[in-house]
């Protein structure tokens, strides 16, 4: 028995939700499909001819609450054990999706990750995102278990309880997969790594996505001094840290202050470095925490 549940904000779920469906018959169990819309303006009457599926529910936020609180909300609605999220600018591509969640149903972990992938992308508007989410996010099962916390919530089962608990965070911010990769460690949960991703389709173009890469580093220093994230557990902190532990902090701020508008330049470009981006990330987080 399995909930599937998808926040969603002004987004076509129609072929996503049908290709859902049709999987979950196929895997004969006892299953449902509920939405909600955060508030939504656009898609809404293509939306609702959804519900003339028995399996399909749907809920309405008055106000656009983000993805994390609308994620409770769904999870509280839901009637079965068993909860796996996807983002509703996500495609499924395997015909065996589902069926091969369905198959860690009885796993002692308490959270299935499947992983992301991304379909190629040669806009320029979108590089910086294409090439992120190519490099650093597109990740084997083997190569995730490494650093087994870490998951990207765009495609997660997980048990019920065990996410009512995870996820605490009620505030409409970006960059919260952070602070619920560090619940899950915190909070000592299993997690189980599998070859079983979706395709993000959802991207941003790479002014957006910068300035979203800025809002979440934002994020992560508000929760570190509301204690509910630790200050060494991404990548990003522990850069920080050596640099701090090395008595260089103010010398790196110096020079990639003079590099900034070369550095914007490339992440803006054909080809972004991503190495680029991370000292662009890892200036702006020094700065930050200076004036927090």
């Amino acid at each position: 028995m399995l909930s599937i549940l998808i926040p969603t904000y002004n987004t076509d779920i129609t072929d996503l939700v049908q290709s859902i469906c049709e999987q979950a018959r196929r895997a004969k169990i006892t299953f449902e499909v509920i939405f909600c819309e955060d508030a939504s303006y656009l898609y809404i009457e293509k939306n609702v001819q959804l519900l003339g599926n028995t399996n399909v529910k749907r809920l309405i936020n008055a106000t656009n609450l983000g993805r994390t609180a609308t994620r409770t909300n769904l999870a509280h609605n839901a009637t079965y054990s068993w909860l796996l999220f996807l983002d509703a600018d996500v495609a499924l591509p395997s015909i065996s999706f589902i069926e091969n969640y369905v198959s860690h149903l009885n796993s002692s972990h308490d959270i299935i990750h499947g992983g992301i992938s991304y379909a190629i992308d040669n806009n320029d508007d979108f590089t910086l995102r294409s090439t992120y989410g190519t490099q650093r996010e597109t990740q084997l099962a083997k190569k995730r278990c490494k650093t087994p916390y870490f998951v990207i919530s765009q495609n997660i089962l997980v048990k019920k309880e065990a996410f009512l608990k995870l996820n605490i965070i009620a505030s409409n911010r970006y960059g919260l997969d952070n602070i619920f990769s560090y619940q899950i460690l915190k909070q000592g949960y299993g997690v189980q790594h599998i070859d079983n991703p979706v395709i993000h389709h959802g991207l941003e173009k790479n002014d957006v996505f910068l300035k979203k890469s800025i809002q979440a580093i934002e994020t992560l220093i508000y929760y570190e001094e509301k204690g509910l994230m630790a200050q060494d557990f991404t990548r990003l902190q522990k850069s920080y840290l050596t640099l701090k532990k090395n008595k260089v902090v103010l010398i790196f701020k110096v020079i990639i202050s003079k590099s900034l508008k070369y550095i914007e330049k490339n992440l803006m470009g054909k080809k972004p470095s991503l190495f680029l981006f991370d000292l662009y990330r890892l200036h702006h987080y020094i700065t930050l925490k200076e004036n927090a």
